[in-house]
């Protein structure tokens, strides 16, 4: 599947724009880790783009993304996008025995609390640092909803440093910044 099929599946079955930003935001920083490694960064980024496609439709265990992967058979998608999709839930059991699948598992959580972190800033993502990030996380009310621990796990999972996994994702979401609404705010009038 291409970036242009994918993203037309999100738009059929995911109706809120913070999710379809959410989106976004892993497919970027799964595009960028692709670069880094070496690998098919189209590929990846469709993974990124998809993991939550079917979240609107089946919100709770297990048939996020369980459900989901069988929509995407059906459709086509090749075995090894579906199984690091499945891989960025534990409960699904399939294990995340791929780079691709590790750094799904990696950025999926990351990128939801680096979002939540530039909207409490006043110039959003444009001057976030891993420190900042890291400093929140010790934050157990903010954005509560977000496991470290899975952030954790995922990078070294992954056998990226935090701060360098903080840092590298940061660095992708802000390339994209207009298209996650992370842009700071226009200094003009109201």
């Amino acid at each position: 599947m291409d970036r242009d099929a994918a993203w037309a599946l999100v738009c059929e079955y995911v109706q809120n724009e913070n999710l379809r930003r959410h989106m976004l935001a892993v497919e970027a920083c799964m595009r960028a880790y692709a670069r880094k490694f070496g690998e098919d960064d189209q590929r990846w980024a469709v993974v990124g783009l998809l993991h939550d496609f079917d979240y609107e439709i089946h919100p709770n265990a297990p048939d996020h993304p369980l459900q989901g992967s069988e929509i995407l058979k059906d459709k086509g998608v090749e075995e090894d996008i579906r199984r690091a999709i499945l891989g960025h839930a534990d409960y699904s059991g399939v294990p995340r025995d791929t780079l691709m699948a590790r750094a799904l598992f990696a950025c999926d959580e990351l990128a939801g609390f680096i979002t939540a972190c530039a909207l409490v800033r006043p110039d959003r993502i444009a001057t976030l640092e891993a420190k900042s990030v890291r400093k929140r996380m010790k934050d157990k009310a903010f954005a509560r909803a977000v496991s470290r621990e899975d952030i954790i796990r995922g990078a070294e999972e992954l056998n990226v440093p935090l701060d360098e996994h903080i840092a590298f994702c940061i660095e992708a979401m802000r390339g994209i910044a207009p298209e996650l609404g992370l842009e700071p705010p226009s200094t003009g009038s109201r």
